[in-house]
């Protein structure tokens, strides 16, 4: 498997990158210990327009201050004061464009994934949800600002890992009623049939 660097976050689409990112393996590596999974469902935030980003009309606090770093930076929150949310930023320095990593699919560290998250058994809710990604790789808010072009938090691919369009399902984001009609926006992408997807039935 090869690293994705640098160039694959710094371009202007995050649309697209959301799309590719379908099929690649997210890896962590903390304290020798690896677990790893092939991302399966992702959401895309558009910078300073979409009403569902936390960067929507310009607002930098330092809870999102992440947002606007360099693209390949790690952007983790946390929701409802529990579930931690790990984020790719892309684009150039100070434009605060985002993904989501909604859900993932074990590959590596299954038993490891399953003392963190406090399951019993490796079925599809181990990682399926934004929370388990997160808790499953060991992700924490003090991952935030983390490059993935780094030794902790990596993102690979294995060959042409691009998922077809026809295996590609999209939707709206899950979540994200409080947007507006922005919140209609088909900016949420899945495989098509996997079942660690989260939200809405998958076909």
């Amino acid at each position: 498997m090869r690293k994705l660097d640098n160039s694959f976050y710094n371009r202007g689409d995050v649309l697209q990158i959301a799309r590719e990112l379908l099929g690649k393996i997210v890896v962590t590596k903390f304290e020798g210990k690896i677990t790893s999974g092939m991302i399966v469902e992702t959401e895309a935030y558009v910078a300073v327009t979409d009403r569902a980003s936390h960067s929507f009309a310009g607002k930098r606090t330092a809870r999102n201050e992440q947002m606007y770093a360099a693209a390949g930076t790690t952007y983790v929150y946390i929701c409802y004061g529990m579930h931690q949310m790990l984020n790719v930023v892309t684009n150039a320095k100070d434009v605060p464009d985002a993904i989501l990593l909604r859900a993932i699919e074990p590959v590596e560290g299954v038993d490891l994934m399953l003392q963190r998250t406090g399951k019993a058994i490796a079925d599809f809710t181990l990682t399926k949800g934004p929370g388990n990604v997160a808790k499953a790789l060991g992700i924490s808010k003090k991952h935030s600002g983390l490059k993935f072009t780094g030794t902790e938090i990596f993102i690979c691919t294995k060959g042409d890992s691009l998922i077809p369009r026809e295996f590609m399902g999209t939707s709206k984001r899950i979540g994200v009623e409080g947007a507006g009609t922005d919140a209609s926006l088909l900016y949420r992408f899945y495989i098509k049939g996997n079942k660690f997807v989260s939200g809405r039935p998958v076909k």
